[in-house]
């Protein structure tokens, strides 16, 4: 299928980073395979008389080999009802301005395809998704509760402290019981509103955190991502260096466990992080890393993700 129509709902393109963005791997795909592609932002979203629109720009051409990298048409207003496909592609928070992102999505009839599907990503943030599979994961709490959260501690004694919808590494505390620090990280999450995640911290995280794309439930990568040496987390934008990696019989066995309910939910691209054996989190938003894999591995993910776009629903 040649005459495909795609929007692409992601943050400005301006503050991306051309080399290293998934998004833009996933439109150059599209235009390679001549599909006509439109980006907006969210900020761009209007809904009038129940018909979601939007001010969107058509790519005219994109090489991240130029410096000018991207052309794009003058803004144009389009009823989203008139692509054939629109991607979610921008980034946390998971606030509340991407929940009504998410709610105005749905107004979208059924003949585009929304991906991933909004009520399915409104409804499985990547640190609670997860909980459904707390067997493959480190022991892990969300809560507010001290006492609660002080047992957990004395349990397993050195542990990760983290916000429930944060992303990038943002605030994550590393922390142990007998941190004279611990009382201040505590009361810095409780000054916040959410709940928010304590887990046993995993030492062997200095081998890599692991994060494997799936398409439409089937693992197509991995790359490993080894945080610096004076750090615990692996995010690439904040220094993790990408390493050459394989999947492992564990890493597909955890894929095997979880990929009914990426296809039940309509998760159709996600992004899972495993440390150690253990799965961390289920990355559902705006899954990344596809630049990484296709380097070490001589790969076209994107390329695969439209493959899989038009035999799945095309």
């Amino acid at each position: 299928m040649s005459n495909l129509k795609i929007a692409v709902q992601m943050d400005p393109h301006e503050l991306l980073d051309k080399n290293a963005d998934s998004t833009f791997a996933l439109i150059e795909a599209a235009i390679e395979k001549s599909y006509k592609v439109y980006i907006y932002t969210v900020d761009d979203l209007t809904l009038e008389n129940n018909d979601l629109k939007a001010f969107c720009k058509e790519v005219k051409d994109i090489d991240i080999n130029k410096i000018d990298f991207i052309k794009l048409s003058e803004k144009k207003r389009k009823t989203l009802k008139s692509f054939d496909v629109i991607l979610i592609r921008q980034d946390p928070p998971f606030n509340m301005k991407y929940l009504t992102a998410t709610y105005l999505l749905e107004k979208v009839p059924g003949k585009t395809i929304v991906l991933n599907n909004p009520s399915s990503i409104r409804n499985s943030p990547e640190k609670l998704l997860v909980t459904n599979f707390y067997d493959l994961m480190p022991p892990t709490i969300i809560s507010r509760n001290e006492i609660e959260i002080q047992n957990f501690l004395k349990i397993h004694k050195e542990c990760i402290i983290k916000p429930l919808y944060g992303n990038g590494g943002k605030d994550v505390f590393f922390s142990s019981i007998n941190d004279p620090n611990l009382s201040v990280i505590i009361e810095k999450f409780l000054e916040q509103e959410e709940h928010f995640i304590i887990q046993k911290f995993i030492k062997r995280v200095s081998k890599g955190d692991k994060r494997i794309l799936l398409i439409n439930g089937e693992p197509v990568g991995a790359i490993n991502r080894v945080p610096n040496k004076s750090e615990i987390r692996a995010n690439l934008h904040i220094g993790g260096r990408a390493k050459k990696t394989n999947l492992s019989k564990n890493d597909l066995k955890i894929c095997k466990k979880i990929k009914k309910t990426l296809q039940e939910k309509e998760l159709f691209f996600a992004g899972i992080d495993v440390i150690d054996s253990y799965l961390t989190e289920i990355n559902v938003t705006s899954p990344t890393c596809i630049r990484e894999i296709d380097y070490f591995n001589r790969d076209n993910i994107a390329g695969k993700f439209w493959k899989s776009v038009i035999k799945k629903y095309f």
